[in-house]
């Protein structure tokens, strides 16, 4: 996702006028009069009604499209909808739908007006056909089922008609309990024992049920409306709201421990290193925690049972302040002594999420070479910090800048920039960054509804690194990733390697909905107020940025991407920009490629990966599960023996001990799930010894692309040896 900074006039202009405007008039009308809701069912408050108006109205000014709401686009909003709270059709009734279906060209009207009480009497039906499902399940569970009977499960359910009668419901939902119960079976547990999992799985879901809160229907309402404009927009409740925050700045003020829901308990998994629980020493992960107090002396809240983001919001508050939690050790069972532990509030910062610098050798023609991988998870600023004038404040730039002076005190003959899975983020850091590795110009175009357009330039001449440079990118490489890969390609910096990207190519503004208050009481939206083009003028809308170097991956094409998005906007191309590009950087892209091809033909590993894509795609491809049991582990048998081949046979080529098949049981008995929708573990057929023996074993795709950085530095390609990098700005 791309986000600009709030309030940045550059990039906003006249839209964030009409906006204002509106946020400061809206709340002077009520509602319409609304249609009754069931007895006890969830309901708007005059706020949501009142922002939900403002959303309406700032989507229709400021989105890109400038798309007006109307009765097409209701209709469209409810299927969002429907396919927000059972895109599976497992839960709602076809008599259900037919009772909606006076509403279809109502929802235009519901937003404008925000007179929105038949979206949550929607909502308040697909409650109660969760519960009815949930309880069905449970009572299935006091009879074991028939596992001899050929019989198949379809998980994919998406294109299905809606269900008939209560009767084909009980079908499905009898076929999917067994299926979950054939999962746990086939992780070695009985029918006694999967029976107790499943029971508390699903009275854990049954209770989760009846503890949502009315924000979170609005925020799906809202979100049905806003990402019929395209599937970027959309809102966020306040709470989600912070929580973006923190993800954009990577910090957050708390003792810095992650938690998880374990049974009744949220339990610490996690301490993270630097921050006060860390520091202190007196958490262990697993500890669970039965009460929170405010202060040093605030009453003592239970919170045995509760939702975990509830409990989050207790540990959490201002730096400096004083939070009390009441511990259940690890080990020690109900009823046992507890010990409460006080916690100072500080900056917690998350760590793991910023790039990070790994070093890898490479020997060709009997030189060692010295080439650094820099990771870059996301497009991060933390700008509050730079707006309060914190010279090392945190952000995706900075930090690389820092990493790539680390590089060049340890004499680099390479580098590889790692964006897979980067979805992108601030804007300004994909320009930012990118003027790390070239001279100056520009870097990327903006083009608004009003048909004005910005050039985003590097105006510092000079660069940080001005060596061999592969870009390694996937199909999870979005929005500023996507920025910073096309440049890097238009201006023939470097070379990009992996797979084609995601193809985002649209803009995003966060708009507080709250008159620009800095806190966020009414929600944000995000918005699409632009489209970025490359500076040569070509959108990578749909499209994404294709590799000038392809490697295998099992990321689907198809699957995954703006091209398998609904609503996505077009692509489309617009005036280039004025640019010089980097010739002396320029490489034998043909010569190149082959060297790869060659390379990955003769590589164990690139050959391992192809045959683990295959048997990911075929399993993919699966669109039903036998529940019988035994053909189910025959099946199952075969898939962990091929894979369980593969994986040995690549790890004795690396000297590593190889699994016994008697440690591929997985450890995932957690009930702390929703019933499945599929046999995750077959489909997966990764097991916890598997994942952690990962580790050991190389990643192929990086390896590849330093092998590329090879090829750059030593001219075994057929290209002219590049020099090595070095500082300049």
């Amino acid at each position: 996702m791309i986000q600009l900074p709030r309030r940045s006039p550059a990039l906003v202009g006249l839209p964030l006028l009409a906006v204002t405007l509106l946020l400061l008039t809206s709340s002077s009308w009520l509602p319409a009069s609304t249609p009754a809701l069931p007895p006890g069912s969830l309901a708007p408050s005059a706020r949501e009604r009142m922002i939900a108006r403002q959303v309406g109205s700032t989507l229709e000014e400021s989105h890109f499209s400038r798309t007006k709401i109307d009765d097409r686009m209701s209709s469209r909003i409810m299927d969002k909808f429907l396919d927000a709270l059972d895109g599976q059709r497992s839960y709602l009734l076809a008599t259900d739908i037919a009772e909606f279906e006076p509403q279809r060209m109502r929802f235009d009207d519901m937003i404008r007006t925000g007179d929105i009480e038949p979206a949550y009497a929607m909502f308040a039906r697909f409650q109660q056909r969760n519960r009815e499902r949930i309880r069905y399940a449970i009572g299935l569970l006091e009879r074991e089922p028939d596992f001899a009977l050929d019989e198949r499960f379809e998980f994919d359910r998406e294109h299905t008609p809606w269900a008939k009668s209560t009767a084909e419901l009980d079908d499905l939902w009898r076929k999917r309990v067994k299926n979950d119960a054939i999962a746990l079976m086939l992780a070695g547990k009985n029918w006694t024992e999967a029976r107790e999992v499943l029971r508390t799985r699903y009275e854990r879901v049954l209770k989760r049920v009846d503890q949502i809160k009315p924000e979170e229907v609005f925020e799906t309402v809202m979100n049905a409306y806003a990402r019929t404009f395209d599937p970027h927009s959309s809102y966020f409740s306040p709470r989600n709201s912070e929580e973006y925050k923190i993800q954009m700045s990577l910090n957050y003020e708390g003792i810095g421990a992650s938690l998880q829901l374990v049974d009744e308990y949220v339990t610490i998994m996690n301490l993270i290193e630097g921050g006060p629980a860390a520091v202190a020493g007196t958490l262990s992960v697993k500890d669970r925690i039965t009460a929170v107090g405010q202060g040093t002396s605030g009453p003592m809240t239970d919170v045995v049972g509760w939702r975990i983001d509830d409990v989050v919001q207790l540990i959490r508050g201002k730096g400096n302040t004083v939070v009390r939690l009441q511990i259940l050790p690890v080990g020690a069972v109900p009823g046992s002594p507890e010990k409460t532990l006080q916690f100072t509030r500080g900056k917690v910062t998350l760590e793991a999420q910023a790039a990070r610098k790994t070093m890898r050798t490479l020997k060709r023609d009997g030189r060692e070479l010295k080439v650094a991988v820099i990771n870059v998870p996301g497009f991060y600023s933390d700008y509050d910090a730079a707006r309060a004038g914190d010279e090392n404040y945190r952000s995706t730039t900075n930090d690389v800048r820092r990493l790539l002076e680390e590089a060049r005190k340890e004499k680099i003959d390479g580098l590889v920039l790692d964006l897979r899975a980067n979805g992108g983020g601030f804007l300004p850091e994909a320009q930012s960054l990118t003027g790390l590795f070239i001279d100056k110009g520009p870097v990327v175009q903006v083009a608004f509804a009003n048909g004005e357009k910005e050039v985003l330039d590097d105006t510092v001449k000079g660069t940080a690194y001005d060596g061999p440079l592969v870009v390694l990118v996937d199909r999870f490489s979005a929005s500023a990733s996507e920025i910073f890969a096309g440049a890097i390609q238009d201006y023939h910096r470097g070379v990009i390697v992996g797979q084609r990207t995601f193809g985002k190519g649209t803009v995003q503004n966060l708009l507080p909905m709250s008159r620009w208050s800095s806190r966020p009481v009414n929600g944000q939206l995000t918005v699409t107020i632009g489209k970025f083009y490359r500076v040569t003028g070509e959108s990578t809308q749909h499209r994404g940025v294709e590799p000038d170097v392809a490697l295998a991956s099992p990321i689907s094409l198809k699957d995954v991407g703006e091209s398998a998005l609904d609503d996505a906007l077009p692509w489309d191309r617009i005036q280039s920009a004025s640019f010089s590009a980097d010739r002396s950087h320029d490489v034998d892209l043909t010569t190149l490629v082959a060297a790869e091809n060659r390379r990955q033909t003769t590589d164990a590993d690139y050959h391992w990966l192809v045959q683990d894509i295959e048997a990911i795609t075929k399993l993919r491809n699966q669109k039903s599960l036998s529940l019988n049991l035994e053909q189910r582990r025959k099946e199952r048998t075969t898939l962990e023996a091929e894979r369980l081949a593969r994986e040995n046979a690549r790890r004795s080529a690396h000297g590593l001990t190889p699994l016994k098949a008697s440690a591929d049981k997985s450890a995932d008995d957690s009930a702390d799930e929703a019933p499945a929708t599929a046999d995750k573990s077959a489909a997966a057929d990764q097991t916890s010894a598997d994942r952690k023996s990962q580790d050991a074993l190389p990643d192929v795709q990086l390896d590849q692309a330093v092998e590329v950085v090879g090829d750059l530095v030593t001219g075994a390609a057929g290209l002219p040896s590049a020099k090595s990098g070095k500082s300049a700005k």
